[in-house]
């Protein structure tokens, strides 16, 4: 089984049942979830066995974000200042 934590940055760590967060990580205010797991791939298996955790980013890349921004048309600083789009 493994225990599933996420922080304000929407990253994902996972760890075994009872193990404490790493050190490198304590800085950051982790929240874990209350569903239990009990699979996960074995991507994520054979990296907590390795390092004895898994960290990932659930955050979409910059430039997914900007095209997104982009493809909305104005963005709503733009709408609050009456600029024209370019």
């Amino acid at each position: 089984m493994f225990d599933v934590y996420r922080n304000d940055k929407r990253d994902l760590l996972v760890l075994r049942t009872g193990s404490v967060v790493p050190v490198i990580y304590t800085a950051q205010k982790w929240r874990k979830s209350r569903k239990r797991v009990l699979k996960v791939s074995d991507e994520i298996k054979a990296a907590v066995h390795a390092q004895g955790y898994y960290l990932r980013s659930l955050r979409p890349p910059r430039s997914e974000w900007s095209r997104s921004i982009r493809s909305a048309g104005r963005c709503s600083i733009c709408n609050l200042y009456s600029i024209p789009a370019s």
